[in-house]
């Protein structure tokens, strides 16, 4: 596994008696691709400008290959940032955007010339040197202001909703240009988003904040699959989130009808809360069902069609490709490993790190 490259230890931050993080631990690696992904104001962009060196912590220590950065200027950092406001100098060529931060560090001119072309070219802009970048498209900017970070070689990226400006389209096919260009470069990648879908699709690991706090590390497949509290379950992806009782080891009661679970080590009618995937529940014959509603709703959404089924008192958001009409009566069954339990959080304060009512 590569070495820690980045160390947040203990990092708090308040605004005005407002605490934007509290005592955050967070450790990033060599050539990760990590995502800060939660809603606004839950404390990513805060921890990136902290990273960045653009925010001071109150308290706690940023390292960076084993050196205590906290109170270093952005400038002496091996890192550069890209924001979402791309920051072009409009009276400059593309050319002159890329090299100003060449310019500053006093590089030769051929050593800069040679710089520009690797980047527009890693960009797939090449040829772009004397446009202006008022006649670029929002994708090209983009484009260009990565290209402005990685020439000066930084150690690690850091982008703040680079994206949000995009629409769908562009969005994806920039998705795919920044996978390919951290594999390219070897270059870590610390990315700010809160679109869910976007962190599953760019990161290795994704860090799911809220209110300050951390509420699950994971990859893609773990933070979609395994979510540890409601709040994720709930930010990530589509789902049911029930209220059961966990009868025994394996054997769960939903809304008053027994299902068979695979999680153990709950205790006995224990309350907890159920999560199920939309795409877990399967439409059967009533005969075969656990419990039986009717589809109140249909959406047909190009893959898969979205139906909404009443059932022992719940609205349960379904996926499947086969459809099934509105009004008729269905049974709905769920494999037992396709059921998530989970505590519920005790108290306020864990309700905060927990999911907000």
């Amino acid at each position: 596994m590569s070495h820690k490259l980045l160390d947040l230890i203990n990092i708090s931050k308040s605004y005005d008696d407002q605490m934007i993080l509290d005592e955050m631990n967070l450790y990033i690696r060599e050539n990760e691709f990590l995502t800060l992904l939660g809603p606004s104001g839950c404390g990513k962009t805060t921890t990136l400008r902290i990273l960045g060196g653009f925010e001071t912590p109150d308290s706690g220590r940023v390292m960076f290959d084993g050196k205590d950065i906290t109170n270093a200027p952005p400038n002496k950092r091996a890192l550069n940032t890209v924001f979402q406001k791309y920051a072009l100098f409009t009276h400059m060529t593309i050319a002159e955007n890329i090299a100003f931060g060449l310019k500053i560090k006093g590089r030769s001119k051929a050593y800069i010339d040679d710089k520009i072309k690797y980047a527009l070219k890693l960009v797939n802009l090449e040829g772009y040197e004397k446009r202006s970048p008022a006649l670029l498209s929002g994708g090209q900017q983009q484009r260009i202001a990565i290209a402005r970070a990685i020439v000066n070689e930084p150690k690690v990226l850091l982008l703040d909703e680079p994206l949000g400006a995009l629409d769908l389209k562009l969005r994806q096919d920039m998705q795919y240009e920044l996978i390919r260009l951290k594999n390219e470069l070897g270059i870590t990648f610390i990315y700010v988003t809160h679109d869910q879908e976007e962190a599953l699709t760019m990161s290795d690991t994704i860090v799911v904040m809220n209110q300050g706090y951390i509420q699950q590390i994971g990859t893609p497949e773990d933070i979609y699959n395994e979510p540890e509290n409601a709040f994720v379950a709930d930010f990530i992806g589509d789902s049911n989130i029930v209220d059961g009782i966990m009868i025994e080891d394996r054997l769960v009661e939903i809304l008053g009808a027994k299902f068979e679970c695979v999680d153990i080590g709950f205790g006995t009618n224990k309350p907890v809360d159920v999560v199920i995937r939309p795409e877990d529940i399967d439409l059967v014959p009533v005969s075969r069902g656990t419990i039986t509603g009717r589809v109140t709703h249909l959406i047909f959404k190009g893959v898969h069609y979205e139906m909404e089924v009443q059932a022992n008192g719940y609205e349960w958001l379904v996926h499947s490709t086969d459809m099934v009409p509105v009004g008729q009566e269905v049974g709905l069954h769920v494999d037992p490993f396709d059921i998530q339990i989970m505590n519920k959080p005790e108290s306020e304060d864990e309700e905060a790190v927990g999911i907000e009512e």
